[in-house]
């Protein structure tokens, strides 16, 4: 069953544009979104959470439109980027004490299992965090509030490899226990890893969108990695 249905949107920029972007993210699934800096990535995931305004196109989660159910809807995922500045002088004990009032589902016995499992400190300030700790941080506020869909842009990003390696281990919990994320990266091997499905973006269009197994036959050669088919790609995409 699709919970996420993405269907030909469209946004205009002076020198970039979308077009026609459609996809479907699978319940209970993890899915990588890949493609190069520019590509569209990070404006398609702003546009699924009416961050931006597309210019047509529809999106909805669990059968309703996003347009008139924004609230609802909202409740019920997650998101998180690299990118988020907070209050740098402000603690994380006050930050989540204000986040929290958003959602009716806060689940605070889950808020402290991640601070726990993320190694923070409630009386630290996001000026005092390493870039690491802040994507921890952004994970623990989606994380917190029983979202069944996570939309993580770059979750990766800024992240030790054993801190990288915990993060893989809790996608593939949340997956197991029915949560649907959507996250990309520029690591592919964390998608060799733990993905199930791949979306290829370049130049504003999706060029696949199907199971990682289906990509890497139908675009790789045999012995290829992830990074190889997708370094082959653009290269030809720039012939």
């Amino acid at each position: 069953m699709n919970v996420v249905e993405v269907t030909n949107i469209c946004k205009t920029y002076p020198a970039f544009f979308l077009n026609r972007v459609s996809f479907s993210l699978e319940g209970g699934k993890i899915t990588g979104f890949i493609g190069r800096n520019g590509a569209g990535k990070t404006t398609t995931i702003k546009s699924m959470l009416n961050l931006v305004h597309t210019d047509s196109g529809e999106i909805a989660y669990f059968g309703m439109p996003l347009i008139g159910h924004e609230t609802e809807i909202k409740q019920r995922i997650g998101y998180s980027t690299g990118t988020i500045s907070w209050y740098p002088r402000k603690t994380i004990h006050e930050i989540v004490d204000v986040t929290k009032t958003f959602y009716t589902h806060w689940d605070e016995e889950a808020y402290r299992r991640y601070m726990t499992l993320f190694n923070l400190d409630e009386s630290k300030k996001p000026i005092e965090l390493s870039e690491g700790m802040k994507v921890k941080f952004n994970l623990l506020l989606a994380l917190s509030h029983g979202a069944e869909v996570l939309i993580l842009d770059e979750p990766t990003s800024g992240l030790d490899p054993f801190s990288r390696d915990e993060l893989l281990e809790l996608f593939t919990t949340l997956k197991e226990h029915g949560v649907t994320i959507l996250f990309s990266t520029h690591i592919t091997s964390d998608l060799e890893r733990c993905a199930d499905n791949i979306i290829y973006i370049s130049h504003g269009e999706i060029r696949a969108a199907c199971s990682k197994d289906e990509f890497m036959e139908n675009y790789g050669q045999p012995g290829d990695t992830l990074e190889e088919i997708f370094l082959r790609q653009e290269r030809e995409e720039r012939k």
